[in-house]
């Protein structure tokens, strides 16, 4: 760890997200790594559940820095994102007042709000721009002015900026491209979902008292259910889940291929997927217990 707090290398980067149970590849950690150390952001894309949220929470643990998490949706605008007055809370003040002059433009009265709150504390704080595909093409436009110089005007104060780079992590389902612009100024990175090795570990770093075995033939359903045509496939959270659920069914006197039958209501969360899935899962479940 250098003195700034960032990890030496990727490698390092890697070890230290091990430490607070994520399970990173090479090409995640060198992302994360040239993020941080060139003091760009870093766009975070992938299928919903691959752990994209999840990374960005294991590097503000990894620097020791708040989380502070901006989630974006259809028609967020900047009163959301940037700041606003309490109006109240000045109107209150110029009565108790009376006479007297009050700056109803001090601090006192002025809501923060997570890209104002970046830039009051950057050395403390991690900002995640949590989907930003869910917000429209005006906000990406704000945003992408915040990013490039990382600085808030506010009519009534003036122009805050940031004494130094914060660290900003975006993620995005890919639900609609975003702009090259935004693209352009930051560290790129595509999670996909993890092979059948690595999924199990995950499942073993992250759940409570799930047997090895037990992940591995989760993983090994898994994937098998992912190559199924579903509206909605399960994420490595999802089947984290299931291996929980299906560990608890088994230890209340559920054999195992029922107790995963039985929680499979954790994992897949669509009723098309379920009825598609019902008439070959039992099959599924056989197949991944060996």
């Amino acid at each position: 760890m250098n003195a700034d707090g960032i990890p030496a290398s990727p490698e390092a980067v890697a070890a230290s997200l091990v430490k607070r149970r994520y399970l990173a590849d090479d090409s995640l950690a060198t992302a994360i790594f040239l993020a941080l150390r060139l003091g760009k952001p870093l766009l975070i894309e992938g299928a919903p559940g691959v752990g994209k949220t999840e990374a960005a929470k294991a590097v503000a643990e990894v620097l020791g820095r708040d989380l502070v998490r901006l989630q974006c949706y259809e028609g967020i605008d900047a009163q959301h994102a940037l700041y606003e007055w309490n109006y109240q809370r000045q109107l209150l003040a110029i009565r108790q007042a009376g006479e007297q002059e009050v700056d109803i433009y001090d601090d006192r009265f002025l809501i923060a709000r997570p890209l104002l709150k970046i830039l009051q504390a950057p050395q403390k704080s991690l900002l995640l721009v949590d989907e930003i595909d869910r917000s429209d093409h005006e906000f990406e436009a704000l945003l992408l002015e915040f990013l490039s110089d990382f600085q808030i005007s506010i009519p009534e104060r003036g122009t805050l900026r940031a004494a130094e780079p914060p660290v900003v992590v975006l993620t995005s389902n890919r639900t609609r491209e975003l702009a090259e612009a935004l693209r352009r100024r930051c560290v790129y990175h595509w999670i996909g979902y993890p092979d059948r090795e690595r999924e199990a570990a995950i499942i073993m770093a992250r759940s409570g008292d799930v047997a090895r075995e037990t992940a591995q033939a989760i993983a090994h359903a898994v994937h098998t259910i992912r190559a199924r045509p579903l509206a909605k496939p399960p994420g490595i959270a999802e089947a984290v889940e299931w291996a929980n659920a299906a560990t608890v069914l088994e230890k209340g006197g559920s054999p195992w291929p029922e107790a995963f039958r039985r929680a499979i209501g954790v994992l897949i969360k669509d009723e098309e997927d379920l009825s598609y899935l019902e008439p070959e899962l039992e099959k599924l479940v056989e197949e991944a217990l060996g």
